[in-house]
């Protein structure tokens, strides 16, 4: 299949989703919509998959850019392209969809349990999770729910997961993420762990082997269900 990856910063990438995708035979390509003014047309692809950033979703005076990938998700949603949202990715899908989005009552920055709904234990993507998990998490904003959306994942603190039809998932917590990529983000933002760079790293080397497997799962759940 033909794999658009849209991320919101560069050098970072899809981490274990685009690798599980290229290990699968697809195509990947990425687009970067605050740097490449030309937007791709969403039916060229056959399933997208959209990842996070240090942006907020409802941030457009400071990135006008996200408007039009808003539009572009919106137009995905109407095609029946399948989506597949990260963190800012699932915010950005569910305001797409016409849901509301906005700072959650609090931040989840680290390991975090999270809990699969009756509704997750039966979808096709999410229920390759367990029905509890510590998932990876840096998020300070979350969403509605999607008139037409089911909730497949929770925690405490925020929703954490819906689809839409089956043709649409959004999950707010990490699955892509690499011990590489949580490094460099606990690097640049320091001031917003409850504990030092050194003391997550630590944690994350006892969880992230089981949290990569269960990333791979989750994305070659996602693109056989696309295909």
């Amino acid at each position: 299949m033909r794999v658009l990856s849209i991320v919101h910063h560069d050098p970072t990438d899809g981490g274990v989703f685009d690798e599980t995708a290229e290990q699968l035979g697809h195509m990947v390509e990425r687009w970067l919509p605050s740097r490449e003014e030309t937007r791709p047309r969403p039916d060229g692809f056959d399933a997208v998959m959209v990842f996070g950033g240090a942006m907020h979703p409802d941030q457009d005076g400071a990135h006008p850019w996200l408007s039009g990938e808003v539009e572009f998700l919106r137009h995905a949603l109407d095609s029946g392209v399948p989506l597949l949202g990260v963190c800012l990715g699932a915010q950005l899908i569910a305001r797409a969809a016409g849901a509301d989005v906005g700072p959650a009552e609090a931040s989840e920055v680290g390991w975090h349990e999270v809990e699969l709904t009756e509704a997750g234990h039966a979808d096709p993507v999410l229920s390759t999770l367990p029905p509890r998990i510590d998932a990876f998490q840096w998020h300070h904003y979350t969403f509605e729910l999607p008139a037409t959306a089911t909730e497949l994942a929770r925690s405490p603190a925020a929703r954490q997961a819906f689809t839409i039809d089956r043709r649409a998932w959004g999950i707010q917590f990490h699955a892509e993420v690499t011990r590489t990529m949580i490094a460099s983000w606990a690097a640049d933002g320091a001031d917003q762990l409850r504990s030092t760079p050194a003391d997550l790293l630590a944690q994350t080397d006892g969880l992230i082997e089981a949290w990569n497997e269960a990333g791979r799962k989750l994305c070659a759940a996602f693109l056989d269900t696309a295909g």
